[in-house]
């Protein structure tokens, strides 16, 4: 072998091993009121989703990923991977009381492991601002929902400190995914985690760029808005292959609560409709849709039926980056990356909700709620039946009573609202 040749083997196998030594770069793809009956993968009857369903085929679909049933209280779960009876957002108004001299959220995690942060989108009833959280950078509109400019007056949103008006004729979500592929261009070279917090499918369901002209009907918009958000993770997607990141790139696509209000009556998968809804302590509310893809790690994609809590994200990415863990607080989640690397480990055997004045823990076919109620799920999420005590269902009463005693949540931090979770001191309005 000459000396030309031998210069090009050991440049390829350096450059091979820098690639594979770079740490992968996470993206939480977090979709606003969106169920699992709103997504193809999973049998949505009614709306369209191909690069989601995409992403599913070639990743693994998670059947049983829960979460909060309410935005904001959903979001502080992600964030810190602890309990709303830890650190307080067990209703909207809560939520926003948390402070980072108290609560370390995931982007404070990951730098510490040399990661790059973002924040694209809603930061809904959270606290402060995205960079008092460790974000890097962020772009952030305000309330929920935002698309275009209402009626009367022009909506506002920042950049990195800086207040800008969304001009007559600009689409939130083309800013949001523009100010994405910036960061992803200029962080190729980085490992970098991604909080991308969709605008879609959050009310008020309003007519897209790709509406046809003169549409009204609500369930139309609706397909249209679901159509429009799957578009924009179909150009993530191509985002990332063209800079040459994808393989190494872990996505995860999840739903911060379940689907809210009309569009709940509408949803169907295969002719069935879910029982509960956002807001609600019913299946409907906390079960989401979860698709992991990282082209790099999963070999053998497919569905998973392990059961997932929201709190798991937490342990999980810091796993994936090599970042230590908060060691002042209690953390509540259980990593699952052994489940994308192919490797052993030991699933969850129950996830626990709470909002308002209420909360449950459900194992795969039993939940247990506050009042003592215990309701077999195996007909889930289509039924919830409420159980007839006897020999086996005593004992499975008793097991999930357990796990309520050692948490302990009526020890921790209590709603001070009317029990729904949505206000403690503020009048309910549209939309939260």
């Amino acid at each position: 072998m000459n000396c030309l040749k031998i210069f090009l083997v050991l440049l390829i196998g350096s450059n091979l091993s820098i690639a594979q030594d770079k740490k992968p770069n996470i993206i939480f793809i977090l979709a606003d009121d969106l169920g699992i009956d709103g997504v193809g993968a999973y049998g949505a009857d009614f709306f369209k989703t191909p690069s989601i369903d995409k992403l599913a085929k070639e990743g693994i679909r998670y059947t049983n990923a829960y979460t909060v049933p309410l935005c904001g209280p959903s979001r502080a779960l992600i964030l810190t991977g602890r309990y709303g009876f830890r650190t307080g957002a067990v209703n909207q108004d809560m939520t926003g009381d948390m402070k980072p001299s108290v609560e370390t959220m995931m982007p404070s995690i990951l730098k510490k492991a040399g990661y790059a942060t973002s924040m694209i989108g809603k930061w809904g009833q959270l606290p402060l601002g995205p960079a008092e959280f460790g974000f890097d950078d962020y772009l952030r509109f305000f309330g929920s929902g935002v698309y275009v400019n209402e009626t009367d007056k022009k909506e506002k949103y920042v950049v990195n400190g800086k207040d800008v008006l969304l001009k007559s004729g600009e689409y939130m979500p083309d800013l949001m995914h523009n100010h994405m592929v910036n960061f992803l261009t200029q962080h190729k070279k980085d490992p970098f985690y991604l909080y991308y917090s969709l605008s879609h499918v959050h009310g008020e369901i309003i007519a897209t760029p790709d509406t046809k002209p003169g549409t009204t009907d609500y369930k139309d918009l609706y397909a249209d808005n679901i159509s429009y958000m799957d578009k924009l993770v179909g150009k993530l997607v191509h985002t990332l292959d063209s800079l040459k990141l994808r393989e190494n790139t872990l996505i995860v696509f999840f739903g911060d609560n379940g689907t809210a209000g009309q569009a709940a009556s509408i949803g169907r998968i295969h002719g069935q409709k879910l029982v509960g809804k956002k807001g609600t302590m019913q299946e409907g509310g906390s079960l989401v849709p979860m698709i992991v893809n990282w082209p790099g790690m999963i070999k053998k994609p497919g569905v998973s039926n392990n059961l997932i809590d929201a709190a798991d994200f937490i342990p999980t990415f810091a796993e994936i980056a090599g970042a230590p863990l908060p060691t002042n607080s209690v953390l509540d989640g259980v990593s699952f990356a052994y489940q994308l690397k192919g490797t052993k480990g030991a699933a969850r055997e129950w996830i626990f909700t709470e909002l308002g004045k209420d909360w449950y823990v459900r194992s795969a076919n039993w939940k247990l709620m506050r009042s003592g109620d215990l309701y077999d799920m195996r007909k889930a999420p289509f039924e919830e039946k409420l159980a007839v005590l006897d020999e086996k269902t005593i004992v499975e009463k008793q097991k999930l009573q357990a796990i309520l005693d050692k948490l302990n949540p009526g020890g921790g931090i209590l709603d001070n609202g009317d029990g729904s979770g949505r206000h403690a001191t503020k009048t309910k309005t549209k939309n939260q």
